[in-house]
């Protein structure tokens, strides 16, 4: 290796936690203060809230009853779809009669 390119390392450096815990370990600077530690993260000690998923299935099932409310609604190409179906049921009746006067 090269002089003078790499840091320092510290194989006896303290971590000290916000919690006033102290480990020892290996690292380029000697003294690091950290905010958790295995001795206060909720994980480790066991006061972890863990993230609600039923939540995410209530939010689903609103969301498909919303829709089922909504049956007489129409999207945009169901309407145009009706609309060009209405359009051909009055041509059709208008010819109908055109025929019946002519008849």
């Amino acid at each position: 290796m090269k002089k003078d390119t790499h840091p320092t390392y510290y194989p006896d450096a303290k971590l000290i936690c916000a919690c006033g815990n102290t480990v020892i370990a290996g690292s380029t600077v000697k003294e690091v203060h950290i905010e958790l530690c295995s001795k206060c993260h909720p994980f480790y000690t066991g006061k972890q809230k863990l993230i609600d998923t039923a939540r995410r299935v209530e939010k689903y099932q609103d969301k498909v009853a919303a829709k089922a409310s909504k049956v007489g609604v129409l999207g945009k190409k169901a309407k145009t779809a009706k609309r060009a179906a209405e359009k051909i049921a009055k041509k059709s009746k208008k010819e109908v009669l055109k025929v019946g006067e002519e008849a």
